[in-house]
């Protein structure tokens, strides 16, 4: 039992410390007043303990301890009580602090539940969708992952205010073991979506994984186990659903651009997968392998507008890539790209392809920036549309508006070699020669196999006058129309009779090869302007422009034609292609 010395109140409660009337220490209520008063004066063990361990002074009670009368014993009795006031003082207050300090904890452990819920439902802004991963140890539906991959990517492009990274910057990561946090880092996106694909007979699983790219957690996670033949629902199915864990609410229109399909015939659906398979390779064989399974998804679905739409790809790149003279081949592309735009307006991929073909072959140039325009309208995402458009730009001499847009599709395509190779370019024709080479070592470093960069950072070398590194450069990796020994023969007449020597053999090795096939005669024109053959140059121009070389669109820019600019056969050939004079 336990008594309060100032309020006599008894406590039957042994575990109590303090009065709970007045606060003040609790004695016990066994012994003599004397001895009460020692105890509260520091002199009993359960207060001894306390003061041993406060951060009060301590002072020294063994004199007063026995003393129960004296003229003193009343001033005593007021300086313990005070003394008890003094230790139960700070002690209350320590009470009081922590209780403050556990209700400010709760309050903000609250808002941050508040605030981490809200976030937890924010829309997501960018995202990278890597290359399907093909579980099935059949190379044969390769192009069935990366067609999957690539149409999921199209379809959340359709979204405003998403970023989505485009198919050659993510399929740079194809085969490569990397954690979703270290995408997150290199492609500045908030979420990687995971796919994993096994084929078995005609039964298909997909399983995919939405990872936060700051955290590595899951965001969501779903498999989809479907008959091949419902190949084309199930798209628009993961299109959808996909959609929805990135936005907090689709409305009815967006929700309609991210689930479209382009045709309900999985038979053409898988034969335009396996025409873009051979397409992303982009070397003139795969093009030509491409074609057939583009005719093919037409035959099966007339209809089928993203199937014309790759025909006009391929036939364009055939001519970019310099199989035959252009004639023979941006009718017949500007012919599909056309019926494309006529099954679907919609198409950003078709506005975009008919556009260069304008540029590039119809030199019609108000009109292509209308298509290209058009075609970002549709899809902000598109990166090729903000190249091509930059190009178009770049020839018209509007290089602060060239550079803004290539910027743009690196931004949205970092990882594109073209692209990235394409803004050395802009640099380079905009006369800002270190920052193109530069960017030009920048490509190199992405993949020094890349030979058309090796041949873009010697022109610009050679634009600066750096005749050996130019020259280091354009020898620098082998292609395959120049054969070892002619290599060896240019670098040795470089090295024998200097600059004008190398060009001499270069000019001379695509005349020979101008008699068994195809050669640009924009290039050949090229070597002469840069040998200070004018009239050789000249002739060659004419015969470029005859044969509608796209690259005729560059006179103006092209630091190699830097010496023909005073002759007005140049002035007139510039007029005739409807550049600004």
């Amino acid at each position: 039992m336990k008594r309060c010395p100032q309020c006599n109140r008894v406590e039957t409660d042994n575990a109590l410390v303090f009065c709970r009337v007045d606060g003040a220490a609790l004695v016990s209520d066994s012994g003599s007043v004397s001895g009460e008063m020692s105890t509260a004066k520091f002199g009993g063990p359960s207060i001894a303990s306390e003061v041993e361990t406060s951060v009060l002074p301590q002072h020294s009670t063994q004199a007063d301890v026995g003393r129960a009368t004296g003229p003193t014993t009343v001033l005593d009795r007021q300086q313990t009580i005070a003394e008890r006031r003094d230790l139960s003082t700070p002690r209350r207050s320590t009470i009081f602090v922590l209780a403050i300090a556990a209700v400010f904890i709760a309050v903000i452990g609250a808002a941050a539940y508040v605030y981490l819920a809200r976030k937890s439902n924010v829309a997501i802004q960018s995202i990278a969708v890597m290359p399907f991963t093909n579980a099935s140890g059949n190379s044969d539906i390769e192009y069935l992952t990366d067609g999957i991959t690539e149409s999921l990517i199209n379809s959340l492009s359709q979204l405003p205010n998403l970023s989505v990274k485009a198919r050659s910057t993510v399929f740079h990561y194809k085969g490569k073991d990397v954690t979703s946090q270290q995408v997150g880092s290199e492609l500045s996106v908030q979420a990687v979506l995971i796919g994993r694909v096994v084929q078995r007979g005609d039964e298909l699983t997909l399983s995919l994984e939405l990872v936060n790219a700051l955290t590595g957690g899951q965001i969501w996670g779903e498999q989809y186990n479907r008959k091949t033949t419902d190949l084309t629902s199930l798209q628009s199915e993961i299109a959808r659903d996909v959609s929805n864990k990135l936005r907090t609410k689709l409305s009815g229109a967006e929700e309609q651009r991210v689930t479209k399909t382009y045709t309900a015939n999985s038979e053409a659906y898988q034969l335009y997968l396996k025409g873009r398979f051979y397409w992303n390779k982009r070397t003139i064989d795969d093009f030509n392998r491409a074609i057939p399974y583009f005719q093919q998804a037409i035959e099966k679905d007339p209809n089928y507008a993203l199937a014309y739409s790759g025909l006009a790809d391929s036939y364009a790149l055939l001519s970019a890539f310099g199989e035959g003279p252009p004639k023979d081949w941006m009718p017949q592309a500007k012919a599909a790209a056309l019926k494309a735009l006529t099954l679907d307006d919609k198409l950003a991929e078709a506005h975009a392809s008919l556009a260069q073909i304008m540029a590039y072959y119809d030199w019609d140039f108000v009109g292509a920036e209308r298509e290209f325009r058009q075609a970002i309208d549709l899809n902000p995402n598109y990166a090729t549309a903000h190249q091509w458009l930059a190009e178009e730009s770049s020839a018209l001499g509007r290089h602060d508006e060239a550079l803004a847009e290539v910027r743009r599709a690196v931004e949205l395509d970092p990882l594109s070699l073209i692209i990235n190779r394409v803004y050395g370019d802009m640099l380079l024709y905009a006369r800002r020669y270190d920052e193109a080479i530069a960017q030009y070592r920048k490509t190199i470093e992405m993949d020094p196999n890349f030979p058309t960069t090796h041949n873009a950072l010697g022109r610009a070398y050679e634009a600066k006058g750096m005749y050996d590194q130019a020259v280091a450069e354009y020898l620098a990796f082998s292609r395959p129309n120049i054969s070892p020994a002619e290599r060896l023969a240019r670098q040795e007449a470089y090295t024998g009779s200097g600059w004008k020597a190398f060009l001499q053999i270069g000019v001379s090795n695509l005349l020979e090869r101008s008699k068994k096939g195809y050669v640009r005669s924009f290039s050949i024109a090229s070597f002469y302007a840069r040998l200070g053959q004018k009239d050789e140059a000249f002739v060659w121009l004419e015969k470029a422009y005859q044969d509608r070389d796209y690259q005729m669109t560059e006179l103006n820019v092209r630091p190699e034609l830097d010496s023909l600019r005073s002759d007005p056969r140049f002035a007139d050939l510039v007029r005739k292609v409807g550049l600004p004079q």
